[in-house]
C-alpha cells in the first residue's frame, strides 16, 4: 500500500498526463495510473497518427503540383507500408516522451486498470494481474472516451471498421465508406482520396461538420467534392451486408433507397465518455447525460474526486483536456482563482484544406439577437498564399456591430489551424477588430488576411476593392 499520495490521477492521455506534471510541479506527491499507452488515443490512435498521414499527403499533392513550380517530376510511388511505419514511429516517439517526462518530474506511474471503492481509495490491478492499494487526498479521473456504438445491422462484418482499425490497415482498400462527416470522418476522407482510395462519406445530418461554421462547410464541402470526394447528407445507413470481396452499404435519402459498395466501412459517428471499471454509482458521482457532471474547478459533487477531459463531456479536444487537468490540480494545490473558461476554444479540422474557428459562428450570433457585421477576406487576394499555390480559402470575422468586439473567427485554408492562435488569444481578452488592426503583422504572412479581415470590421480591407 502507497500512503499519503496528494493525487492520483486515472487515465494517462492529454488530461491526465498534464495533471500530473503540472501537479509534480506545484510539489504534490502524485501517481499515474494507466492502462495501455501513455497519451491516451490522442496521442496513440488519434491526434498525432492522424496528423502524421496528413502531412504525408500534403507532401503527395505538392509532388502531383510540382509542375506549376516549375519543377518535373517523373515517376514516384506510394509506399504506403512506409507510409504507416512512419505514422508509427511518431506516435512511439511522443507516447515515450511523456513517460520521461512523468519520470522526471517524479511522478509515479503504474501501469493497470485503476477503480475507487471509495473516496480516498484507488484500487489498481496491474497488467500482471496485480492488485494495489492506494490512499490519497485527491483523485482525477481522466479514463477518455471510446467510439460511440452505431446500431446498425451488419456492422460487425469483416471489414467493417473504426478509426483505430483505419489507422491499423496494412494496404489501401481500393473503395472506402466512411459514416459520419465530423471531424474524424472529413480528415480521414481527405487522407484517404489523396492516396488514390474511391471515398465517400455519408451523414444524416443536413451538412457536414455541423459545429463549424455554415459558410465555411459549405466551401469546404464543395472542395472536397472537386477533388473527388462523394459527400451524401440527409443520408442514414440501413444496413451494411457482405457481398463477395465487398460490402453492400444500404441508405435512404431524400431521393429514397440506395445501395454503395465499398471494401472497408469507416465508422466515424463521433465517441462517448468511458470510465473504464470505475463504479460511479457506487460513488455518488453525479452525471450530466453520459458525461461526468463537473463545476467550474474540475471537481464532481464528492469531495476530493474530480474530472477531466472526454469523461466530462464538455468539449472532446485534447487541449481542452490540457487545460482541465491543469485547472484540477491548480485548485487541489489552492490557487484559489483556476476555473475553467470555455468560451474560447479554438476548433481544427485537419482536412486538406483546413479549417478552425474559435468563437461564436454567423449563425449562433443571429440566434443570440446580437446586431453583428461580418467581413471576409479571401486567401486570393494575400501575397504568401499566392507564392506557396494555397489560394483556397478565407477568413471570416464576425464581431459586435457598434463595439467591433471580436464574437468569432473562421478560417478556412493552408494553416489556418496555427493562424487560429492569434483570434484565439483576441477572443480570451475581449479585443476588438480595432486593436487586431493595430498590431502590426509581418508580411508576407498568411496572418495577414486575418488583419484585413479586421479592417472589413473598422472600415474597408487594403488589398481588396469594396465599395
Amino acid at each position: 500500500m502507497v500512503n499519503n499520495q496528494d493525487v492520483i490521477i486515472i487515465g494517462g492521455g492529454p488530461g491526465g498526463y498534464v495533471a500530473a506534471i503540472k501537479a509534480a510541479q506545484l510539489g504534490l506527491s502524485v501517481t499515474i495510473i494507466e492502462r495501455d499507452k501513455l497519451g491516451g488515443v490522442c496521442l496513440n490512435r488519434g491526434c498525432i497518427p492522424t496528423k502524421a498521414l496528413v502531412s504525408t499527403v500534403e507532401v503527395l499533392q505538392n509532388i502531383r503540383r510540382a509542375r506549376e513550380f516549375g519543377i518535373m517530376v517523373k515517376d514516384f510511388t506510394i509506399d504506403f507500408s512506409n507510409i504507416m511505419k512512419r505514422k508509427d514511429m511518431i506516435a512511439r516517439r511522443l507516447s515515450s516522451g511523456v513517460e520521461q517526462l512523468l519520470v522526471l518530474n517524479g511522478v509515479k506511474i503504474v501501469k493497470g486498470e485503476g477503480d475507487i471503492p471509495e473516496p480516498g481509495t484507488v484500487e489498481v490491478v496491474t497488467a500482471e494481474g496485480k492488485k494495489e492499494i492506494f490512499t490519497t487526498k485527491n483523485v482525477i479521473i481522466a479514463t477518455g472516451s471510446r467510439v460511440m456504438p452505431i446500431p446498425i445491422p451488419g456492422v460487425d462484418n469483416e471489414g467493417v471498421i473504426t478509426s483505430d482499425g483505419a489507422l491499423s490497415l496494412n494496404e489501401l482498400p481500393s473503395q472506402l465508406i466512411i459514416v459520419g462527416g465530423g471531424v474524424v470522418g472529413i480528415e480521414f476522407a481527405c487522407i484517404f482520396q489523396a492516396l488514390g482510395v474511391k471515398t465517400t462519406v455519408v451523414e444524416m445530418l443536413p451538412r457536414i461538420l455541423l459545429p463549424i461554421d455554415e459558410e465555411i462547410a459549405t466551401r469546404l464541402t464543395q472542395l472536397l467534392k472537386k477533388k473527388g470526394i462523394e459527400i451524401l447528407t440527409n443520408s442514414k445507413v440501413k444496413e451494411i451486408t457482405k457481398k463477395e470481396r465487398l460490402l453492400e452499404v444500404i441508405i435512404s435519402h431524400s431521393e429514397g433507397e440506395k445501395k454503395l459498395e465499398g471494401e472497408k466501412i469507416l465508422l466515424a459517428a463521433g465517441r462517448i465518455p468511458d470510465w473504464g471499471k470505475i463504479n460511479l454509482s457506487r460513488l455518488g458521482i453525479e452525471l450530466e447525460g453520459k458525461a461526468i457532471k463537473v463545476d467550474q474547478r474540475m471537481r464532481t459533487n464528492v469531495p476530493g474526486i474530480y474530472a477531466v477531459g472526454d469523461v466530462v463531456g464538455k468539449i472532446m479536444l485534447a487541449h481542452v483536456a490540457f487545460r482541465e487537468g491543469i485547472v484540477a490540480v491548480e485548485n487541489i494545490a489552492g490557487i484559489e482563482n483556476s476555473i475553467m473558461d470555455y468560451r474560447a476554444v479554438p476548433n481544427c479540422v485537419f482536412s486538406l484544406p483546413e479549417v478552425a474557428s474559435v468563437g461564436l459562428t454567423e449563425e449562433e450570433a443571429k440566434k443570440q439577437n446580437q446586431a453583428i457585421k461580418v467581413s471576409k477576406f479571401p486567401y486570393l487576394a494575400n501575397g504568401k498564399a499566392l507564392g506557396m499555390g494555397e489560394t483556397e480559402g478565407m477568413v471570416k470575422i464576425i464581431a459586435q456591430k457598434d463595439t467591433h468586439t471580436l464574437l468569432g473567427v473562421h478560417i478556412l485554408g493552408a494553416h489556418a489551424s496555427d493562424l487560429i492562435a492569434e483570434a484565439t488569444l483576441a477572443l480570451s481578452k475581449k479585443l476588438s477588430a480595432s486593436e487586431i488592426v493595430q498590431t502590426i503583422h509581418a508580411h508576407p504572412t498568411l496572418a495577414e488576411a486575418l488583419a484585413e479581415a479586421a479592417e472589413g470590421i473598422v472600415g474597408r480591407p487594403l488589398h481588396i476593392f469594396r465599395s
